[in-house]
């Protein structure tokens, strides 16, 4: 078997060369940053896709309708066999997400789970009752923001957190896709 050895320098000591798969590796793209965006309202996702291509944001969106795809999203995340579900560095969930677990549940067992409990969870609601957005918190909620319902409003809103989340924010380990 013959080795491609790097001619941009002498190769390292004890050794003939890098491989060309050993390079190829080194100098792989990292990951675009993937958002997982769970609401029941199909019309409500493609605006949302549609708002985070209009911020030109550089992401990867995903969506699902309810918690129960959600829930089994996350545990395909990142396996290295069947389609590609890349893990999400921000999970965006509807406040009245339906299915089995709903909204709140949903949010509690992501926290609940080692895999995906650094994931920041930022959760669109309904209103700003001072309860509400306390229950929300009390269940792992990174952020709470009242769900835009015009679309320049839902533009800037995800220009602001993805800015926030995905390239301002310092998250611990574990909590963003692997590059």
């Amino acid at each position: 078997m013959t080795y491609a050895v790097a001619t941009d320098g002498p190769p390292p000591r004890d050794d003939s060369g890098a491989r060309v798969s050993d390079r190829f590796q080194r100098s792989r793209i990292p990951a675009l940053p993937t958002v997982l965006f769970a609401d029941a309202s199909e019309d409500y996702r493609a605006m949302a896709r549609d708002a985070l291509l209009e911020g030109r944001n550089v992401t990867d969106m995903r969506t699902v309708g309810d918690g129960n795809a959600l829930l089994a999203y996350l545990q395909r995340a990142g396996a290295t066999e069947g389609a590609v579900t890349p893990v999400p560095s921000l999970i965006v969930i509807d406040a009245n997400l339906p299915g089995t677990p709903p909204g709140r549940e949903t949010v509690a067992a992501i926290k609940a789970d080692p895999k995906t409990k650094r994931i920041p969870v930022v959760v669109l609601g309904g209103d700003d009752d001072p309860e509400t957005v306390a229950s929300w918190y009390d269940v792992g909620t990174n952020t709470y923001i009242v769900k835009p319902v015009t679309f320049l409003a839902l533009v800037r809103l995800m220009k602001v957190f993805t800015a926030y989340w995905l390239e301002t924010a310092e998250l611990p380990p574990g909590s963003e896709a692997a590059a």
